[in-house]
């Protein structure tokens, strides 16, 4: 039988954005979690790309401890050790477009270790734009109960949402 995906919860922001998203009291009750999410920041970056990095708290403490990317860019390629799995649009890039991707989370409920990997999109109706495919591991030793999305120092723009499906192997 195939995998059962069930929506936990749906986040969106409103009118003047938010500093973070919070997933709080996730059920113990699914094998698996993916997260989608689609975000953009109301201000230019860091750099002069059309994108920042965004990062994940699982129970309250940031997640990973340690991860690998390989990344490209439209112009480049590479790898690196970014602890930072989230990447939103920014408004040095085009204006509308949000950053797209896909978190997996296996066995969340375990007392072991969490590693999860990412699809991210970033896209950009210009030559910089972003492809990463990016794993990470965290010696969290408790079952995931919250995940957060946040940004120090950047507000998440209106109309970026994120969703938690929950998975049962059937």
């Amino acid at each position: 039988m195939p995998n059962t995906f069930t929506l936990i919860q749906t986040l969106t922001a409103g009118a003047g954005g938010q500093s973070e998203f919070d997933f709080t009291s996730i059920p113990q009750t699914y094998t698996d979690l993916v997260l989608k999410f689609s975000l953009r920041i109301t201000t230019g970056g860091y750099d002069s790309t059309p994108w920042v990095t965004g990062r994940l708290r699982f129970n309250g403490s940031t997640f990973p401890t340690s991860a690998k990317q390989l990344y490209g860019t439209g112009s480049a390629t590479g790898s690196d050790t970014n602890l930072a799995p989230v990447f939103m649009e920014d408004t040095d890039g085009t204006a509308s477009i949000f950053g797209n991707g896909e978190i997996y989370i296996p066995n969340y409920t375990s007392t072991a270790s969490k590693a999860i990997s990412v699809d991210v999109i970033g896209e950009n109706n210009a030559t910089a734009s972003l492809a990463v495919l990016w794993s990470g591991l965290n010696t969290l030793a408790s079952a995931i109960t919250s995940i957060t999305i946040f940004q120090d120092g950047y507000t998440i723009a209106q109309h970026s949402s994120a969703s938690l499906y929950g998975i049962k192997n059937s």
